[in-house]
């Protein structure tokens, strides 16, 4: 009995590691940026409904306890309805889920397959970005534009972020005008097609044109019936 016990223990233990392991791969603006800093991102954007998310999420489990010690590659989740939702609307995440990898400030869309072989091989190829202290991880252009960066007083700098926010900001308002746009135009199509379909039916009398052809062929099949 006591042997039993022990398994038990140990295994509620070691449920519990997994768990919280996996808690911890889930970000929101709080942990935000201690867990992305100086590594390469693979993340998923998930609602907890979504089918298409429940059904990826065993390989996307598996991924992440993979990546749990890596030093430079971060595979973690961001609950969209949930604590992550302001890290998703920054993202302009729309359907879910939706896979970005790269960058932690520039994240690219995922397009691959979401099979686990394809998932591991994918994020096995991520490489960290740029670390502007050391230089570690930065390529030649990076290395150079560092440089120049550097040589920026904070003033300077604080403007190129602003302008790259609001032309951000800018592409959004635009897209949600122009898609205002359309719904407008389809609200307005879908009535005048109903309207129209509405006037051409009364108009072409097909209720009675019907009827009538139906009266005919009843007829007919009567006057054959009886010779």
């Amino acid at each position: 009995m006591g042997n039993v016990l022990l398994i038990m223990l140990k295994n509620i233990a070691l449920l519990s590691l997994v768990f919280a392991k996996t808690m911890s791969m889930e970000l929101t603006p709080d942990t935000w940026d201690n867990a992305v800093a100086g590594k390469s991102v693979f993340l998923k954007f998930f609602a907890p409904w979504c089918g298409h998310c429940k059904a990826m999420k065993p390989a996307w489990d598996s991924l992440m306890e993979e990546f749990g010690d890596s030093d430079t590659v971060l595979v973690a989740d961001v609950d969209c309805i949930g604590d992550g939702k302001p890290l998703c609307d920054k993202m302009g995440v729309e359907g879910f889920p939706t896979i970005k990898f790269g960058d932690p400030s520039n994240l690219d869309a995922y397009k691959g397959g979401r099979d686990l072989v394809t998932l591991q091989a994918f994020a096995s190829e991520l490489t960290p970005s740029c670390k502007v202290d050391t230089l570690e991880y930065c390529d030649k252009t990076e290395k150079e534009t560092v440089a120049k960066l550097f040589e920026e007083d904070e003033e300077s700098l604080s403007n190129k972020i602003m302008t790259h926010d609001k032309g951000i900001e800018s592409i959004e308002s635009s897209f949600k005008i122009e898609v205002g746009k359309l719904q407008e135009k389809y609200q307005s199509l879908t009535k005048k097609k109903t309207t129209d379909l509405d006037d051409f039916t009364k108009k072409s009398d097909i209720g009675l044109i019907r009827a009538v052809s139906i009266h005919r062929k009843d007829k007919k099949e009567e006057q054959t019936t009886e010779l």
